[in-house]
C-alpha cells in the first residue's frame, strides 16, 4: 500500500492528449481557453493534476470546470492526508468519528471489497508502517537495515482492515495506535468524481488526471487518447503506448519515494509482513474506472503474476502491465 509522501509514484506514466503546439499552464494557474480547448493544471491530493476539456461551447466547459474544482476542494477537506483539519486526518487522531462524510464511507467500503478481491494485498491500515519507517530513518545513526523485526512486528498489531468497523453513523479503530491512508485509492475515486461530474455537464471529451488518468470518449479528432507505459529505470527509451477510449490507466512502483539510497525500502508496504516488495519496477492496470485501476495497481505490486490474473478473470474486466525486477515486461489481460 501507498503511503502520505507519494508524490511521485506515477511520474513515468505519460499522457499524449494535448492538441499539437498546445501550451501548458503553469501549476495552479488561470483556467485557459484556447479553440474548443479548456486546460486546467494544479495540485490535488498531494499530486500533480490536470483536466483537459473539449467542448463546442468555451463558456459551458469553463463553467463545468469551475464547479468540478470547488468539489475537488471539498474532497480535499474530507479525504486528504497532509491537511490537518480533514476529516481523515481526525479519524487518524482520533480513531474514531462519528457521522462520517459519506465519501469518507465510501472509500473505505471499497476498500474492504478491494481487500477481500486481493487477499488483503490492498489495505490503507499500513500508515502505522510508514511512520515506523520514518521514524527510523530519520535517525542519525539509523541503520540501513531498517526497523527491527520486533519492531515491525508490533506495528503489524496496528494493521488490519478488518480491526476498522465502517458504518453510515460511525468509524472506529478497534485497536490502538492504527491510522489510515487513502493515497492508494482516493486519487482514483476522486478522478471518477471529475469525470461524472463533467459528463452531467453534457462534457463528451476530456481526459482527466487528478493523480490517476481517466479519458472520457475519444480524443476531439477521433483517435483514442494516448498514454505511454515508461520503464522506470530507462527513462530515455520509449515506453509501450496505451488507447484510452472511457477508461482509466493507473501505475504505482518502489520508484518513487525511498527511504534508502538502495530502495530497500520504500513507500509501498506489504500488510502482511511489513516489508516494501521488490517483484516489480512498476505496475500498470487498465479498468473502466479510475477508483479500480488505482486500488488495483497499487495491490499488485505484491502479487505474483497468477495471483493477478486469478482477480482479472474474477472482475471479467482490465489490463496489467508489468515490468519486473530484471526490466522483463509482461500483459496480463482478460
Amino acid at each position: 500500500m501507498l503511503t502520505d509522501h507519494d508524490l511521485s509514484r506515477r511520474r513515468f506514466l505519460g499522457i499524449s492528449a494535448a492538441a499539437a503546439g498546445l501550451g501548458l499552464l503553469p501549476l495552479t494557474g488561470p483556467v485557459r481557453a484556447e479553440a474548443r480547448l479548456v486546460e486546467w493544471q494544479g495540485v490535488a491530493l498531494g499530486a500533480n493534476a490536470s483536466i483537459r476539456i473539449h467542448h463546442h461551447d468555451i463558456a459551458t466547459a469553463e463553467q463545468a470546470l469551475r464547479l468540478v474544482l470547488q468539489d475537488v476542494r471539498r474532497l480535499e477537506s474530507v479525504l486528504s492526508l497532509y491537511r490537518p483539519d480533514s476529516a481523515l486526518s481526525l479519524l487518524n487522531r482520533q480513531g474514531s468519528l462519528a457521522a462520517p462524510a459519506p465519501e469518507l464511507v465510501d472509500l473505505l467500503q471499497a476498500s474492504q471489497q478491494y481487500a477481500a478481491l486481493t487477499n488483503g494485498a490492498f489495505d490503507p491500515t499500513i500508515q502505522p508502517l510508514w511512520a515506523l519507517y520514518s521514524r527510523h530513518f530519520a535517525q542519525r545513526q539509523a541503520t540501513q537495515n531498517g526497523p527491527t523485526a520486533a519492531d515491525i512486528a508490533a506495528t503489524l498489531q496496528a494493521v488490519g482492515l478488518d480491526h476498522v468497523l465502517v458504518s453510515r453513523d460511525r468509524i472506529v479503530f478497534r485497536r490502538p495506535g492504527m491510522a489510515i491512508s487513502l493515497n492508494g485509492i482516493a486519487q482514483g475515486y476522486v478522478t471518477d468524481r471529475v469525470v461524472e461530474r463533467l459528463r452531467q455537464h453534457g462534457i463528451a471529451h476530456t481526459l482527466v488526471n487528478m493523480g490517476e488518468s481517466r479519458a472520457l470518449g475519444h480524443h476531439p479528432d477521433g483517435r483514442p487518447w494516448r498514454a505511454m507505459i515508461a520503464d522506470p529505470l530507462e527513462p530515455g527509451q520509449d515506453g509501450l503506448i496505451v488507447p484510452l477510449v472511457d477508461a482509466a490507466l493507473a501505475t504505482s512502483g518502489s520508484y518513487g519515494f525511498r527511504f534508502d539510497a538502495a530502495g530497500r525500502f520504500h513507500h509501498i508496504f506489504d500488510p502482511h509482513n511489513g516489508h516494501s516488495p521488490q517483484r516489480y519496477r512498476s505496475v500498470s492496470v487498465m479498468m473502466p474506472t479510475a477508483m479500480a485501476a488505482d486500488a488495483l495497481s497499487t495491490a499488485f505490486t505484491l502479487m505474483a503474476p497468477e495471483a493477478i490474473d486469478g482477480v482479472l478473470r474474477r472482475l471479467g474486466t482490465g489490463r496489467a502491465h508489468l515490468i519486473t525486477a530484471k526490466g522483463q515486461a509482461v500483459t496480463l489481460s482478460t
